[in-house]
């Protein structure tokens, strides 16, 4: 994992931002890739709250209708050691974003839960005091099974 708090000691980075969490624009693009030539992206502009909290950089917004989640609160932990992105709600996950690493997750709905895994493949983050993006690459199975490969581009910038 590279540059993970910019070009920023956590020090100087805590220094410039409050305890209490700072609004947002978060832009994020879910890209699906089916081939080399062939993927599907969506892309979701939203608000949300940003912070910096010891060692980690975390922020979240609420999901929408537009997205088939509303009323789930979706929050993301970034740290030097990967990614934890949480959905709380109508529907409920928590999925394990590390280089390398392969994390089992139940995927709950309203309609059931599945058990999936995610297996990452490269996390790129350059978030800091005011915001930043992170892209994580990674796969997704159901049951051993492989799904496709998928990428998060994510954008957070102050409002």
């Amino acid at each position: 994992m590279e540059n993970w708090f910019s070009d920023m000691d956590m020090n100087e980075v805590k220094k410039e931002i409050s305890a209490e969490m700072k609004d947002v624009i978060i832009s994020i693009t879910g890209t699906q890739l089916h081939s080399p030539e062939e993927e599907d992206s969506i892309e979701l502009v939203t608000t949300g709250k940003y912070e910096i909290d010891d060692d980690e950089i975390k922020f979240s917004y609420w999901e929408s209708e537009l997205t088939g989640m509303e009323g789930t609160r979706t929050s993301f932990a970034v740290s030097p050691t990967g990614v934890v992105m949480l959905r709380e709600g109508s529907l409920n996950s928590q999925m394990v974003f590390q280089e390398g690493k392969k994390h089992v997750f139940l995927y709950d709905t309203p309609f059931g839960a599945a058990t999936m895994a995610i297996n990452t493949h490269r996390i790129q983050n350059s978030l800091g005091a005011h915001g930043g993006d992170i892209v994580i690459d990674y796969d997704v199975d159901l049951d051993q099974t492989l799904l496709g490969r998928n990428r998060f581009k994510i954008n957070v910038r102050e409002n």
